[in-house]
């Protein structure tokens, strides 16, 4: 992915207060760093952009109930004033004048501790004295960018992480489950936030599933060593099987106080006249871990602060599925990628019957989150269907039903792409075909675009694009048409998920098989529902939102997580013959290069018209479809030269 900016390194380290006299829960700030940002790079509009990073601090009041959702809350130490106290970095990114920016904050939630939106939305790269900056889109727009650290075990060199109080005097059990993709000894990453009490210790277990719905089996404990979060097993694991590694640790971190830590740094944004940058409107946007950070943000009712305010005027939950993320609990693991930790009732926004438990809550609907709710776009890849349930957002929790969406939120389902997007040229990974290349984020701007219009003008946005029940565009997944195609397995095949923990709830169903719906695809197995973006709609391959794990690191019966397949179409119809293909060749189904970029262009008219996609990124699309071209038909001139 393209990194938006590097920025010029100063010497020169200037340590200045920014005083919080109006926002009592932002105590203080210390900025220690402020400079131009990639070197005084003038963004269109907005200008020059300066960059303030340094450390924001807070006092945390136990006693006001928006804190009190906070698991352990009762258990942090407290100053002679009876509040918490706890300090998280703190990035921005606002233009030098601010007259010329658009007035709305962007709170970039960090993925473990690294940049966000500024790469979705980066766009191609040009080169500046300082380095590499991309189009700056964010920033030609005017966008003042916040980012704040919330993620107390975002360790790496550089992370924009927060420091924590801990549960003082809590001992128990942390666990995490992890797939090697070979013999060697493993760092679980998921506990890098812990350290092991006693790594000797007879209560520390390792488990080991051999395959997918196969019972745990404990391996002796004399045969395996832990040192720190690295494990290390007698013989060496078994690629592609499922560990579970658990161990003694104590004082975990209050991990729920970096809900509140974004929730006041936005309000102090918002509402303070002497914060170190003001907007009048503030945005978050968050993708994968962070997106699903969003929706239990909105959940548990951050989204007003200590003095009953609201603070994000819009949220954008970007490849966030169903689920939610592992923070607001005891021994909370939020890098984990697991399905069971991730998706937990409720899925929808809207208050439903659950018919396992018999509750009835949505994430909106519900005490905390009803005051003041954003408005929202959900963004979601084909990868999220099949991996994180995100159709029961749009579906009843026993997905027999579509429901309709709350009048505040937009759902936008980018068809045939993957969850992380892979090179190109595609290129082998991980998983059994090459990886899914099709690039969404394109889109992404035309959204954001629309949601600042939705936000300051009232402009509706382009209306929800996702596939449904009703009309046969999503289907359950042993029912997906998708073609035979040589070397590649049927998705028909994949498990759904089950169900995870939910603190808030007395039950909450954990465990209980989650129904998997899954997007109905055409005979080449492109789906035919949702935003079908060029690549899609004048395909040159099937592009799926899975793909299974490959022979060499095991465990084929399982998806490598997060990744998509690239099955591209053959050449020539004789090529096509030669491999017993089912899908028809380029060659029959576009007269020539010229009819098959008009046809690409055909395809994105509409799609600007209606608000998904900006026209001066049109030739982007057409650019990358050519070289596309290209590729394909070059590989197969070169491979009958060869013969």
């Amino acid at each position: 992915m393209i990194r938006l900016v590097r920025y010029a390194v100063s010497s020169m380290l200037v340590l200045f207060l920014v005083p919080a006299l109006v926002s009592a829960e932002v105590s203080r700030v210390e900025m220690t760093s402020r400079r131009d940002a990639a070197g005084g790079h003038s963004f269109g509009p907005a200008g020059v952009y300066e960059r303030l990073a340094g450390k924001i601090y807070f006092l945390i009041d136990p006693a006001n109930k928006r804190n009190q959702v906070v698991a352990d809350l009762d258990k942090a130490p407290k100053n002679s004033a009876g509040k918490i106290e706890m300090s998280a970095d703190l990035v921005i990114f606002k233009p030098r004048d601010p007259s010329r920016g658009n007035g709305i904050a962007l709170f970039d939630i960090v993925n473990r501790g690294g940049t966000v939106a500024l790469n979705v939305f980066s766009g191609p790269v040009t080169a500046t004295p300082d380095g590499e900056v991309g189009d700056g889109f964010l920033l030609s727009r005017g966008f003042t960018i916040v980012q704040v650290g919330w993620e107390f075990d975002a360790r790496r060199e550089g992370a924009i992480r927060i420091d924590l109080p801990t549960a003082a005097g809590v001992t128990g059990l942390v666990r995490a489950t992890f797939i090697p993709n070979d013999r060697k000894a493993t760092t679980v990453g998921d506990l890098v936030g812990y350290t092991p009490s006693d790594p000797a210790s007879p209560q520390n277990t390792l488990r080991v599933r051999p395959k997918l719905g196969a019972d745990w089996v404990t391996i002796p404990r004399e045969k395996w060593t832990l040192s720190g979060n690295t494990v290390t097993l007698q013989g060496g694991f078994e690629p592609g099987q499922t560990y579970e590694l658990s161990y003694v640790a104590v004082n975990p971190p209050v991990a729920g106080l970096g809900f509140a830590a974004v929730r006041d740094v936005a309000a102090w944004v918002k509402y303070a006249p002497d914060a170190a940058s003001s907007a009048k409107y503030a945005f978050a946007f968050g993708s994968s871990q962070t997106g699903r950070w969003l929706r239990d943000f909105l959940y548990e009712g951050f989204n007003t602060d200590e003095r009953n305010r609201q603070v994000f005027d819009a949220v954008i939950p970007h490849k966030a599925g169903a689920g939610g993320v592992v923070l607001d609990q005891r021994w909370s693991t939020p890098t984990s990628l697991l399905m069971e930790s991730a998706t937990h009732f409720p899925f929808s926004d809207r208050k439903q019957r659950d018919p396992v438990t018999a509750i009835e809550e949505g994430l909106l609907e519900n005490p905390r989150a009803a005051e003041h709710q954003p408005k929202i776009f959900y963004t979601y890849s084909d990868t999220e269907y099949w991996e994180r349930s995100v159709a029961l957002a749009h579906t009843t929790p026993d997905g027999s039903k579509d429901i309709a969406l709350p009048d505040n939120v937009r759902l936008y389902h980018f068809a045939g792409t993957p969850h992380n997007i892979g090179k190109f040229p595609p290129a082998a990974g991980n998983g059994e075909t090459p990886d899914n290349p099709v690039n969404y984020e394109v889109a992404m701007r035309a959204l954001i675009v629309a949601m600042e219009k939705w936000v300051r003008d009232g402009v509706a946005p382009p209306p929800s694009r996702y596939p449904r029940l009703q009309d046969g565009t999503l289907v359950r997944a042993a029912d997906v048409a998708f073609p035979s195609l040589r070397g590649v397995s049927s998705p028909r095949k994949i498990l759904g998920g089950v169900r995870g923990l939910n603190r808030l709830l007395t039950k909450d169903g954990a465990g209980t098989p989650l129904p998997l719906l899954v997007p109905q695809v055409d005979r080449d197995g492109n789906p035919v529902g949702g935003l079908r973006l060029p690549d899609i709609a004048v395909p040159l391959a099937t592009y799926t939102g899975w793909n299974f794990r490959n022979s060499a690191i095991g465990g084929t019966e399982q998806l490598f997580p997060l990744i998509g397949a690239y099955v591209p179409f053959a050449a020539t119809k004789t090529e096509r013959e030669q491999a017993g293909d089912s899908r028809l060749s380029i060659q029959q189904r576009y007269p020539s290069r010229e009819q098959y970029l008009k046809l690409v262009e055909e395809a994105a008219a509409p799609l600007v018209k209606e608000g998904y996609l900006l026209a001066d990124d049109v030739s982007k699309i057409t650019k990358r479809a050519g070289d596309h071209w290209d590729l394909l038909t070059r590989r197969s001139t070169n491979a009958r030269a060869e013969r």
